[in-house]
């Protein structure tokens, strides 16, 4: 899985899940239509309208779909609705030098990547919006300007990326496996 795109920074730090998604459109547990409600308190003026000067309002960033975000993204609570919502906006990554723990294994579980890089190539980023970045789950990187960083990432997320499951999907590849082994716990307890 490789994501080449251009960026949209929200440079600001510490936005928590309630920013991402007020807790007013937890109403569903359906993904599809959550994209609307990204943001929507920056998003939006009171009346609906959307606020010209907000990233994901601006022409320019139409086609970006890596979000470079401050320091600490995803902070709050947890909420799986906070990753479908930027993926149903169209953000595909997460790209900061600090994501909260419980945000980032939602998002990976979900499908949105989260790469945590190196504060001073995350600077880069910040200072650059619409930059040309490619990120690759098999070598865990994010590149630009001919330089590759190198993210955290484990192996299991790795696969499940790479193979297009989630954990349950993972657990059902090994069906026959898992069949096997409880008939066999079942004759040992007869």
């Amino acid at each position: 899985m490789k994501i080449t795109a251009t960026t949209l920074v929200l440079a600001t730090e510490n936005i928590d899940t309630d920013q991402i998604i007020p807790a007013r459109f937890l109403t569903t547990t359906e993904r599809k239509g959550l994209g609307k409600f990204a943001f929507a308190d920056w998003r939006y003026e009171k009346d609906g309208s959307p606020r010209a000067d907000f990233a994901l309002n601006r022409p320019e960033n139409s086609a970006a779909s890596i979000l470079v975000a401050g320091k600490n993204f995803g902070c709050g609570s947890s909420r799986e609705h906070a990753p479908w919502a930027l993926l149903d906006a169209g953000i595909q990554a997460i790209v900061s030098s600090e994501i909260a723990d419980i945000f980032r294994s939602n998002a990976m579980k979900n499908g949105l990547l989260a790469c945590v890089i190196s504060s001073d190539a995350h600077a880069i980023l910040l200072a650059q919006p619409g930059k040309q970045v490619s990120i690759d789950v098999k070598t865990a990187t994010v590149s630009f300007d001919g330089q590759a960083h190198a993210f955290p990432l484990d192996p299991f997320t790795q696969h499940c990326l790479l193979n297009g499951v989630d954990q349950l999907g993972f657990i059902l590849q090994h069906g026959a496996e898992i069949a096997a082994f409880e008939a066999k716990a079942q004759q040992v307890a007869a």
